[in-house]
């Protein structure tokens, strides 16, 4: 199996560049949770199941665990079109989609933007189905 060199680039640059975003979100969401329980709890065992309570905290949490539900699919789909040579451009530009959208998604759920986050939530599953649709096409 070969993979078409220019499109299997620019999807491996886009994986790359969505575990930059998982490491954001992992940063992110220790980084607040650390500033309000204090490096000593994020040092420690964490026995005590002391959790955030602040509402960026939570907010930084739940916007993870939203990024980690969809990650998986990125990753299989990204993959298989990586090995498929996606020639026709939608799975190329699903996967962008998907990208740009959970760079976005961040900064509307941290500010607690209703809406207009869900609909960033929405474009990103759109970019799933193209890239799914490109492995068919």
């Amino acid at each position: 199996m070969e993979l078409a060199s220019a499109d299997a680039t620019y999807l491996l640059t886009l994986l790359s560049l969505s575990v930059v975003l998982l490491l954001v979100h992992i940063g992110l969401q220790g980084m607040l949770a650390t500033k309000e329980l204090g490096s000593a709890w994020n040092a420690g065992p964490r026995d005590e199941g002391r959790e955030p309570q602040s509402a960026q905290a939570g907010r930084a949490a739940r916007a993870s665990k939203n990024f980690q539900e969809t990650y998986p699919a990125f990753v299989g789909l990204l993959l298989g079109l990586a090995f498929a040579g996606d020639t026709s451009g939608v799975g190329l530009f699903g996967a962008s989609l998907w990208l740009v959208a959970r760079v976005i998604y961040i900064p509307l759920y941290l500010s607690g933007i209703p809406y207009i986050r869900s609909l960033v939530w929405l474009v990103s599953i759109v970019g799933l189905l193209m890239m799914m649709f490109g492995l068919f096409a």
